[in-house]
């Protein structure tokens, strides 16, 4: 069933205004919660750390990426951004969104058989005739990044693809996404399939704390079964789960309109971080640029706290 997205962040915004207004000091909802955290962004880092100053800020310069947003998970510190208002294509980061909708609507436990309109490109291994549980077709999807499976998922949350685009769009504006648009599941080429990094750093946010979404998108590698006995081993397309000290996911992106894209949090000594990277020049720049910025944001958030306790 789908969701009134709209309905529901016309009346949070009304009750929020309405506390406002009026003092009254109703307790926020764990939801309403959940999204004053992910919309919270805190750009007062100079106050306390001069950027420049850190080792490795000089390497930031020679990234091929045409725009970055990497954010301080528990405080909401911006520690670095390039462009991150700019709308930009998004390629297969696309999906975390149709995953998210997928366990906020879906039946995990239903099955889904692959239907030929579920199928627009060759390159999947989701074919025809095909059935999955519908948590496998999810998990398919997100770890081999598979643009079949998020059509067949789409279509069999939402009806059909256009319905579930836009339940898309509905959870983007509930979200605060307001240079967002999703054309299509999968993020496949489409001049109104767009983004940009500092939405999707409010994306990978919100998605992280559903311990299910974070489960699936920091699984390194999956036996994934059909109904009919068959399986299908999946390598997370996300290198950084193995290269990277302290990778917790999330999604890789790649399209010759988008260029290399990546979603990634990764958590060390208590401080986890969230990154989104737009337009690297490749598929394995993508990787090499998003240590880059994570290894330079935990020494950020190192000399951030030291400066805090100084004070």
């Amino acid at each position: 069933m789908k969701r009134p997205f709209l309905i529901l962040a016309a009346a949070a915004s009304l009750l929020i205004m309405s506390c406002s207004l009026f003092g009254s000091k109703v307790p926020l909802t764990p939801e309403e919660q959940r999204l004053q955290r992910i919309t919270h962004l805190d750009t007062t880092l100079t106050d306390r750390v001069l950027p420049d100053t850190i080792p490795g800020f000089d390497r930031l310069a020679a990234l091929s990426a045409e725009a970055w947003m990497l954010v301080d998970d528990s405080t909401g510190l911006v520690l670095s951004q390039k462009n991150a208002g700019e709308k930009r294509f998004m390629a297969s980061l696309t999906k975390m969104m149709t995953c998210l909708l997928a366990l906020e609507n879906g039946n995990m436990s239903d099955t889904v058989c692959i239907l030929p309109a579920d199928c627009p490109t060759r390159d999947s291994r989701v074919k025809a005739g095909d059935c999955y549980k519908l948590a496998d077709l999810v998990r398919e999807m997100m770890l081999v990044s598979d643009n079949n499976a998020a059509c067949a998922v789409a279509r069999h949350v939402g009806g059909d693809t256009l319905s579930f685009c836009q339940m898309m769009n509905g959870k983007a504006h509930y979200l605060g996404m307001d240079s967002t648009r999703f054309a299509n599941p999968n993020g496949m080429p489409n001049d109104s399939n767009y983004s940009c990094a500092r939405d999707l750093v409010r994306l990978t946010r919100y998605c992280m704390a559903d311990s299910v979404f974070a489960d699936i998108v920091g699984t390194a590698e999956a036996d994934l079964p059909l109904t009919d006995g068959r399986h299908l081993p999946c390598l997370n397309t996300n290198r950084l789960l193995t290269t990277y000290a302290g990778c917790i996911g999330i999604k890789t992106g790649y399209t010759r309109q988008a260029s290399g894209c990546l979603a990634c949090a990764a958590t060390r000594d208590g401080t986890t971080l969230h990154l989104v990277l737009l337009g690297s020049r490749g598929k394995v720049s993508r990787f090499s640029e998003s240590a880059v910025l994570l290894d330079f944001g935990f020494r950020v958030m190192k000399a951030y706290s030291e400066a805090t306790e100084r004070r």
